[in-house]
């Protein structure tokens, strides 16, 4: 697996952002709405710099970022990318994206919101409910991961998160837990990677740092390298 330093994503994030700082105001019609603070996005999209974009629900959109704030999505909505900069990003349920961009946020994807790509962030938590779908891969470098019922086609990549895969969750690509990039702080905590009854994990589960990883004896996961899984019985969570 190729390999990604999070500060490259950040600096390509940003440059992918700044045309935004040019933005004009207002909309047209049926274009992205534009501004300087909130802005609700229209068919074509939105984009604003400072502030947050929002989508209501059961509406069909374009491209949406924002450089320092969030991006809220309804219920039932279709887009194409969503990224941030300094902020979080949020699916309603049922709603399909392209894919998910944050530096500085979390992600969440509610009840059945599908992405067909990659979900990133650098410093932030990634939350997959009940039926939630990921096509392509979930990295990031600090900040949980978290599935509940949820479907991931490609990998887990992380550095400094703990993993929770639980309610009969699939992870087709495997999970890798990175050293820490060269340079950046060197976290003493170690990661504490579960996989609860009824999850499956197929490809490898690599370790290339030490960690605390307990998998279920109800569970199915591929050959692990770098620790030895902690075996525990029940359906309860681990201690």
């Amino acid at each position: 697996m190729r390999r990604c330093d999070p500060r490259l994503a950040a600096l390509a994030a940003a440059a992918v952002l700044a045309g935004c700082f040019n933005a004009p105001h207002g909309s047209s019609p049926g274009g992205p709405a534009y501004g300087n603070g909130n802005v609700t996005a229209g068919s074509g999209g939105g984009h604003t710099v400072n502030g947050t974009v929002q989508v209501p629900d059961g509406q069909k959109t374009g491209d949406l970022s924002t450089v320092n704030g969030s991006i809220q999505v309804g219920s039932d909505v279709t887009l194409a990318t969503a990224q941030t900069v300094n902020g979080s990003i949020t699916l309603g349920d049922r709603t399909t994206a392209d894919s998910l961009t944050t530096v500085n946020g979390s992600i969440s994807l509610e009840d059945g919101a599908r992405v067909a790509h990659t979900v990133r962030a650098v410093n932030g938590s990634l939350t997959l409910r009940s039926g939630a779908d990921v096509g392509g891969s979930l990295i990031n470098v600090n900040g949980t991961i978290q599935l509940n019922a949820a479907h991931v086609g490609g990998s887990i990549t992380t550095s400094n998160g703990d993993i929770t895969v639980e309610g009969a969750s699939h992870i087709d690509g495997g999970i890798l837990v990175q050293k820490p990039p060269t340079g950046w702080f060197q976290f003493k905590h170690e990661p504490r990677i579960v996989i609860g009854p009824g999850s499956v994990v197929t490809g490898s589960l690599r370790f290339d740092r030490q960690v605390e990883l307990y998998v279920s004896d109800k569970a199915k996961i591929g050959p692990v390298t770098g620790t030895t899984p902690l075996r525990y019985p029940g359906e309860g969570p681990v201690g």
